[in-house]
């Protein structure tokens, strides 16, 4: 696999558990791991798709599980799919995710739902249920005004 141009760093107080979950939970597969002379982790990576993320653990003051930081997020991670979105959240909710937002279509022509994972990260997965454009977009959301560069989404 090609290296992604962007890969979202996630950091969990139990980066391990957080593996697991992962892969059972989202379907993530492991691609590399790293791990210290007692064998703790240092730095783990998963990919799904053509995508990848970094799990890792706490190693600094600014580095921080939504645990340490009474739950608050300050970034998501936002998967687009092939499979059925139905079914990817059935197969999140069955492994412990808490589905914050069931699976609807948006306005945009994707069916979305959005989980928290056990140390409560926010991930959206997403699947093109529709090919619409910006300008449907609009119709489809009024009030809503789109830009996008020439042959977004082609």
């Amino acid at each position: 696999m090609a290296q992604p141009t962007i890969v979202p760093a996630v950091i969990y107080l139990d980066s391990r558990a957080a593996l697991d979950f992962l892969r059972d939970a989202f379907g993530f597969e492991l691609d590399m791991m790293i791990e210290d002379e007692s064998g703790a982790l240092v730095h783990s990576q998963m990919v799904l798709g053509n995508g990848r993320i970094m799990v890792g653990t706490e190693w600094s003051d600014d580095h921080k599980s939504p645990m340490s930081i009474g739950g608050k997020c300050t970034q998501a991670v936002h998967l687009h799919l092939e499979e059925d979105i139905g079914a990817h959240c059935e197969r999140a909710r069955a492994a412990g995710a808490k589905i914050i937002a069931e699976p609807k279509t948006q306005f945009y022509g994707d069916r979305t739902y959005r989980a928290r994972d056990q140390e409560g990260h926010i991930w959206t997965f997403s699947q093109t249920v529709e090919v619409l454009t910006p300008e449907q977009w609009d119709r489809n959301a009024p009030g809503l005004k789109t830009w996008a560069r020439e042959g977004y989404g082609q």
